[in-house]
């Protein structure tokens, strides 16, 4: 989109909205702060963004006036690929009135181990925006629950200009005023598993941020009187603004006495909420006389702008008046309908009160095939056919967040007349409504029809009831209107409506019952039907089913509800089955898993054998916790909890790594309980700083085969002996051949106690530090001098590796 407003004012101070704060205007005195590097690229974008304005003023401004110009930024935020919506980033502004422009300036950058990620790949980003409230995304083409209406929001999809930034802008002209949202993600991933702290991670840091260029002291109109304007050579057009009370049936826009250099060379356009675009309700005053702008069912409690734009190229002074009519339906004097139903027609008991607020019947304004509103006389008397009726309201019931039940004065069942529509109102509060789910059900009583032919036609519409005259085609949509269709008869009762992140203010229901006949629907007679109204707003579509689960997000003081669908559910409330595990996969792949944990038994009962208890009871506690956190930890339906989940997977990853914590101290042979308690308090902390860590696993294992090193060093042979020692020798080696230890000094000629064992051609060395009682301070003994065995007489020498029948000391 174009812009086309030129900055003539200064900054203007705000105080901060949302998520995002407006930034400071100006120079900072003195020298800057030493920042690292993330804060220096964030500032040099925030002086870029400065710039994106001055080519404004090259372009003609709208209208003569003074304009302000207002800086919001947000903080940078990690992008991540896309899963759900739980998976986006949100991002949260607030644009005021009388927005002429607004920019966005979309910084994205890489960044890898604290440095500018130049290696990383280039991920395509892409950016929603939406007005009033979160855009319903659907990246990934799911299938939307059954009755479900999915608003439209624009997309932007953002490439990489740099190898490791990339700078986008976005500009609106005339944008809606209120709250605005910006969401964005990465592509979806490929689903490949990575240890995490392996190795350093790409992210993808994203940051919006808005200027927005107001208007300031635009002229007020007033209904019913007249503003004279002159204007200047040098000047293109004026704006104005209107306001728009409720119940307003009808706007009149007149430009008189205009007077210039051909004629009247003007053109009068009029829009809602912000100012005129090219494409805005217009009329050429030069071709049209009276030149009159109707615009029928306005928007209530909104402001209305009225643009006065000169024909390019005409010289000389302009001079006009401009005058605004609103035509009130709940005044007699300003609509005068035939008639007023009073509260019995209403099914309301007098004691009710007689009825304040009216709504006016819909009646269609012809438009012309390019879209030009032609001008419209205004009758002085309202037809027969524009009537003035009763809006009612609701009660409002707040549960909890998000759970809120709107009930009906004398409700939930209403009465639908033959002769008149029903029309209800629901009010939805800024931001705190729009995160949720708006549920709308009609249920039809069929005997209250007696027999007829007939349908009920609800029709929801955003801040103005809209209700068509027209019987044989019943719709809810106008040129500046679009509302969302219910119908229940006798064959399908029942209809239900869904909008996902709903706008807030007011929503409109309008009921009206029709027959059906040979020549379509026709007002029905002597038939009244009865309808089971339910509206409330709900965090999620169905609490998301039983494949997913609803959580609530915030972002910063937005609060917003989403699903997270499991076992390959998909979709907006998790009920698309496209990809989804079947019943039979699911109990199937639980119970291979927790039945793996069998595998423990095999080392618990090597480690009872041994009479290692402690090492017995760490690798029960795993194989338990283990078992029962595998079997609450499933993705689908097939999941048995016997405590909360966070306890289950604190108890599992603690015996996982004391496992090997008590395993690998027991090969090391060391006998201190302190290693225990102290391997114990220190993975315990470990894990809860990050339970997901490499370290977690690879410091314990690293510190327990630094001790075996030194528990077991290599012998070396001293320089004056002539024999290398033996290899050492583990208990379990001396119990099978037969030995026990046995301390002292032996016969050998060294100077330390050694286990001599002689044979025929060799003989092998049992040094004292493969012994229990032995000392253990010197690690390197000479070789043991040949023993010195006497045999009995006429026994036979043993065989070399056999059975020795005597040993000597």
């Amino acid at each position: 989109m174009t812009s086309w407003a030129p900055v003539r004012g200064g900054a203007a101070a705000g105080a901060r909205r949302g998520c995002c704060q407006r930034a400071p205007h100006g120079s900072r005195r003195g020298g800057m702060d030493r920042r690292d590097g993330r804060q220096r690229r964030l500032l040099a974008p925030l002086l870029r963004l400065s710039l994106l304005l001055l080519p404004l003023r090259l372009l003609p401004p709208p209208a003569d006036g003074l304009f302000v110009t207002d800086y919001f930024t947000c903080t940078p935020r990690k992008l991540s690929p896309f899963r759900s919506f739980a998976s986006i980033e949100l991002f949260h502004f607030h644009i005021p009135e009388d927005t002429v422009i607004a920019v966005w300036n979309l910084i994205t950058f890489k960044e890898q181990g604290g440095t500018f990620g130049d290696q990383c790949p280039d991920h395509s980003i892409t950016v929603y925006f939406r007005s009033g409230a979160p855009s319903v995304i659907n990246p990934l083409h799911t299938h939307f629950p059954r009755d479900t209406a999915v608003p439209g929001s624009f997309t932007l999809t953002l490439t990489w200009t740099l190898p490791n930034r990339t700078t986008e802008v976005f500009n609106v002209t005339s944008p809606l005023p209120g709250d605005w949202f910006l969401a964005a993600h990465l592509p979806k991933d490929e689903g490949k598993i990575s240890v995490k702290g392996l190795y350093e991670e790409c992210q993808y840091l994203f940051q919006p941020q808005l200027i927005v260029q107001r208007m300031v002291n635009i002229a007020v109109l007033y209904p019913g009187y007249f503003t004279k304007q002159s204007m200047a050579p040098h000047n293109h057009s004026c704006l104005y603004k209107v306001f728009v009370p409720s119940y307003t049936s009808r706007v009149l826009v007149e430009v008189l006495q205009c007077r210039g250099a051909e004629g009247c060379p003007l053109w009068l356009r009029v829009r809602a909420k912000a100012p005129p675009m090219h494409n805005s309700t217009a009329l050429d005053c030069q071709e049209h006389a009276p030149c009159q702008l109707v615009l029928d069912l306005p928007f209530w409690q909104h402001w209305y702008y009225v643009l006065v734009e000169k024909h390019p190229g005409v010289p000389g002074t302009v001079s006009f008046q401009v005058t605004v009519q609103l035509t009130d339906c709940s005044r007699p004097s300003l609509a005068r309908p035939p008639f007023l139903p009073s509260s019995t027609s209403m099914n309301m008991p007098h004691s009710f009160g007689s009825v304040g607020e009216l709504v006016l019947g819909d009646s269609p304004l012809p438009t012309s095939p390019n879209g030009t509103k032609h001008p419209v006389p205004i009758p002085t008397i309202s037809p027969a056919s524009e009537l003035c009726w009763p809006v009612r309201p609701t009660l409002r019931n707040e549960l909890d967040t998000f759970s809120v039940h709107f009930y009906i004065f004398f409700g939930p069942n209403v009465s639908v007349p033959p002769d008149r529509p029903a029309v209800f109102v629901i009010n939805l509060l800024p931001v705190l409504d729009s995160g949720g789910v708006l549920n709308l059900e009609l249920r039809l009583n069929v005997s209250s029809l007696c027999g007829e032919n007939a349908t009920v036609f609800g029709c929801l519409n955003h801040e103005v009831p809209l209700m068509s005259s027209d019987n044989a085609s019943v719709t809810c949509e106008a040129e500046s209107l679009a509302g969302f269709l219910l119908s229940v008869n006798a064959t399908a009762s029942l209809s239900r409506l869904r909008i996902p992140y709903p706008q807030t203010g007011s929503w409109y229901l309008s009921l009206r019952l029709l027959c059906a006949t040979e020549h379509g629907f026709e007002p029905c007679t002597n038939v009244t039907a009865e309808v089971y109204l339910r509206a409330y707003l709900s965090p999620c579509i169905n609490d998301c089913g039983i494949y997913g689960q609803c959580k609530l997000l915030r972002t910063n003081n937005y609060l917003y509800a989403v699903c997270e669908c499991k076992a390959g559910w998909n979709g907006w409330g998790c009920t698309d089955n496209a990809e989804a595990f079947s019943y039979g996969f699911q109990l199937l792949s639980t119970l291979l898993l927790c039945l793996s944990n069998v595998m423990f038994v095999p080392p618990v009962a090597i480690a009872i054998r041994s009479h290692c208890l402690l090492e017995a009871a760490i690798y029960i506690f795993t194989m338990f916790f283990s078992t029962f956190y595998h079997a609450c930890d499933q993705p689908g339906i097939v999941v048995f909890c016997i405590m909360e989940y966070d306890v289950l997977q604190f108890c599992d990853f603690l015996g996982s790594l004391m496992s090997v914590w008590v395993t690998v101290i027991a090969m090391a042979r060391l006998q201190p309980v302190v290693l225990y308690l102290l391997g114990a308090m220190l993975l315990s902390m470990a894990l809860q700083m990050d339970r997901h860590g490499l370290w977690n696993l690879l410091g314990p294992s690293l510190f327990a085969l630094g001790i075996m090193a030194i528990a077991w060093p290599p012998a070396f042979p001293t320089s004056d002996s002539s024999h290398h020692p033996a290899p050492p020798l583990l208990p379990a080696d001396l119990e099978a051949l037969g030995f026990l230890p046995v301390p002292g000094s032996a016969d050998c000629s060294s100077r330390c106690a050694a286990l001599c064992l002689c044979g025929d051609k060799g003989e092998l060395l049992l040094h004292p530090q493969h012994l229990a009682p032995a000392h253990r301070q010197q690690r390197w003994l000479p070789a043991a001098a040949p023993c010195q065995t006497q045999w009995a007489p006429g026994t036979p020498a043993p065989a070399q590796g056999l059975q020795v029948p005597a040993l000597h000391q």
